[in-house]
């Protein structure tokens, strides 16, 4: 977001806010990374990088995000366009693709690269402007391939802007690693907006302090004849939250949304910490939930989620057991983490487990299971829901990674809203989900993912089969 005024009879000004913000639209570097933390005002910065070229017919941007639908979403790039554009006289399209054209010829287009194939539909392209919304979404190809059409005939040096929230397994991380601080995971403040420059010969790149430094470096150009490599400059300028005051002032309850966060996406989002992975314990802890011994009254809905396994245990193997959590919503909003069963079954004392199961839980008791892609994991569920005729069940595949799948009950725990009943289970559920996700084993974590989330997902939970 940035800072507008406009008096009485004068025209609306626009401008970037103090800070990193401003920071970030003055550099000189060919490559500027803008982030480091959610809510610091990146995507305006963004949005208004095109706008010192708009007098150019010649020239022309294209913002980039994964996918189409991160394009379009509310508060999205295309959304914070229509409140930015018009007050430059700039005509919106929306097909065959979603772009601004400015009334001296200039345009601003917004794509998507969702698979690596899609960047060949840019082969031959001359972009003087490439922009990125959260660059550690898209691969290392697609950003090195897309560089090659960073070109220009317009007279404006062609050049690339990007902004991004921390990840630490992103190549973006290692591109960065010398702003930020190896020991913390934070930027190193000195650092911030200060260029480097590099080559990059085929996967390799070479890194300097000063373009001369580079020289060296050579490539046979049309002709055959070796001539020096131009070297990149690039800079990271790190953000946060604190340095959108408009934002802060608008939405002043923002800051309270990231710090219920589970603490790993809280560090990232709201500490800009590079760094910071998913490591055991991280995720959860036992301290974070209450230990009861009766479940409270006013039980609005129960849900047992389960992870199938078919493989018995025996000496020199060590496979996953099939495990089965029971939550439960209460009236106040809280969660209950009522029962836990594991076990090391053949696919017939599977079905046995599930079934003598759901008949302990009875028929309040809503079950969801998981749905392995292919002809033996249709074959798989359509049995399994034969066999619980007469409770509310359903199968659905996995989606997202485990760790993403943890998160929503992780936040939950962390905040104080999960109780447990006591049982004899405790101590092994306890300790598997403390583990996760660095344990060898990850069943007892995703039959709770999928309880919980089952148990949100309510809305659109069908009867499977109900006799």
């Amino acid at each position: 977001m940035a800072e507008a005024e406009k008096g009485q009879g004068a025209p609306k000004i626009i401008r970037p806010q103090p800070g990193p913000q401003t920071q970030f639209l003055a550099s000189p570097a060919d490559i500027a990374i803008y982030g480091g933390a959610a809510g610091g005002g990146k995507t305006w910065a963004l949005l208004m990088e095109p706008l010192r070229h708009v007098a150019n017919p010649e020239f022309g941007a294209v913002f980039f995000r994964r996918t189409l639908v991160q394009v379009r979403n509310e508060g999205g790039l295309w959304d914070e366009s229509e409140k930015l554009y018009p007050d430059l006289r700039a005509s919106p399209r929306s097909a065959p693709d979603l772009q601004w054209k400015f009334p001296s010829g200039c345009t601003v287009s917004f794509a998507h690269l969702e698979h690596d194939k899609t960047v060949l539909n840019w082969q031959g392209s001359q972009i003087p402007l490439l922009c990125f919304d959260e660059l550690t979404h898209f691969s290392a190809k697609q950003f090195w391939y897309m560089v090659s059409r960073n070109r220009s005939m317009s007279g404006v040096r062609p050049y690339i802007r990007a902004t991004c929230n921390p990840d630490a397994d992103s190549w973006v991380a290692e591109f960065i690693a010398w702003w930020i601080n190896p020991d913390t995971g934070f930027a190193i403040p000195e650092r911030a907006g200060v260029l480097r420059w590099f080559v990059r010969i085929g996967d390799k790149i070479i890194w300097a302090d000063r373009p001369e430094e580079l020289a060296g470096y050579t490539a046979p150009d049309e002709n055959g004849d070796e001539k020096p490599i131009p070297p990149k400059s690039v800079t990271f300028i790190p953000a946060k939250l604190s340095d959108n005051r408009a934002l802060m002032a608008a939405d002043p309850g923002y800051v309270a949304n990231l710090m219920a966060l589970p603490t790993v996406e809280r560090e990232r989002l709201l500490g800009g910490n590079w760094k910071i992975r998913p490591a055991a314990g991280l995720l959860f802890k036992r301290g974070w939930c209450e230990v009861v011994d009766a479940v409270p009254a006013k039980i609005v809905r129960w849900m047992r989620g389960w992870d199938l396994a078919g493989t018995p245990k025996t000496e020199g193997n060590d496979p996953d057991a099939t495990a089965g959590t029971k939550i439960g919503l209460l009236a106040d909003g809280r969660y209950i983490v009522a029962d836990h069963v594991s076990n090391f079954l053949s696919p017939s004392g599977v079905e046995t487990l599930i079934k003598n199961t759901a008949s302990a839980d009875g028929r309040e008791v809503h079950i969801s299971l998981p749905q392995d892609p292919g002809q033996a994991g249709k074959s798989q569920v359509q049995n399994l829901v034969k066999l619980l005729a007469g409770y509310t069940a359903r199968a659905t595949p996995e989606s997202g990674d485990k760790e993403m799948r943890f998160r929503p009950f992780s936040a939950q725990a962390e905040a104080g809203n999960v109780l447990v009943l006591r049982g004899q289970w405790n101590e092994r559920w306890f300790s598997a989900l403390e583990g996760f996700p660095e344990a060898a084993h990850d069943d007892d974590a995703d039959s709770t993912s999928r309880a919980f989330n089952a148990l949100l997902d309510r809305s659109r939970f069908t009867l499977a089969n109900v006799s």
